[in-house]
């Protein structure tokens, strides 16, 4: 479906959506016990976003992860594997969603804006801080030479992200759309900058409740306590009610953060300035 005039997500999105959840028992047959596709296919079709907002997010990513803790608990991985899986399994999974993100334009779901790490994900930043903690010559601060980015993005996530950050956000300079990161920076090791990461990801994704109040658990992750919720809910059903989008709001007040309100692709706006027109070409 053609979308070129938006900058919101593409509906053909839903498309890829509904192949992948439709083919979900041919995709995990063949390492997954059937008794428990179910429950583990739930993971792997929300890691790719939400059918209905066209968005996608940290909320999402996690439940990539949850899919992996999931193969582990089923013995079809070991812990001799993390290795490979973080960087093999996850790093494809990564380039898998940057594709998907550029092809569909999906929106960033609950994004922070510039006092996030990044539109999309955080554990590329977690993972890849890790990745460089013994490295002799790369340091925190070495995100500001475009040199480094360059040639070594494709064996760091960390500065993967930084150079996909730095092509996405192409009117300004890290220190003005990414505060944070260039905060960061400013950390004399990456031991420091990973034990920060940690601390954000359990304080920003796993501690925050409108991400982690449509986050599934069963059998082989499992909570005490809650309430049930109904299988067909895609996060529609907040739990409050919502004012007509004809209200008048007054200074300062909000949805609420789980109501997924749209919000622009930066990609979607980069490629719309790199195809205009150029008046004196």
């Amino acid at each position: 479906m053609e979308n070129s005039k938006s900058r919101f997500g593409n509906p053909a999105f839903r498309d890829f959506y509904d192949r992948v959840k439709n083919n979900i028992n041919d995709l995990l047959k063949p390492f997954v016990p059937e008794d428990a596709i179910m429950e583990v296919s739930r993971y792997f079709i929300e890691s790719f976003g939400n059918r209905r907002r066209i968005d996608y997010g940290t909320g999402h990513e996690a439940n990539f992860m949850a899919f992996l803790l999931c193969l582990e608990k089923l013995k079809v991985i070991t812990p001799e594997d993390d290795k490979a899986i973080v960087l093999r399994v996850f790093v494809k999974y990564i380039t898998l969603m940057r594709q998907l993100q550029f092809e569909y334009w999906l929106e960033p779901a609950g994004s922070h804006g510039v006092w996030g790490l990044d539109d999309y994900h955080f554990l590329p930043f977690m993972f890849g801080s890790s990745q460089l903690m013994n490295h002799k010559y790369i340091r925190p601060k070495s995100i500001h030479d475009s040199d480094t980015v360059q040639e070594f993005s494709k064996y760091y996530m960390y500065l993967a992200c930084i150079r996909f950050i730095n092509e996405v956000k192409t009117s300004a300079s890290l220190r003005w759309h990414s505060p944070m990161l260039d905060d960061i920076s400013a950390c004399k090791t990456w031991i420091k900058v990973n034990q920060g990461m940690v601390k954000m990801y359990k304080a920003e994704v796993l501690g925050k409740l409108p991400i982690m109040q449509h986050f599934m658990f069963g059998s082989l992750i499992k909570f005490e306590g809650g309430s049930p919720q109904p299988e067909d809910d895609d996060g529609g059903d907040c739990g409050h009610l919502h004012p007509e989008k004809s209200d008048t709001y007054a200074m300062g007040q909000e949805y609420p953060e789980c109501c997924g309100i749209p919000v622009p692709s930066a990609i979607a706006a980069t490629a719309a300035k790199r195809s205009r027109a150029i008046p004196f070409d």
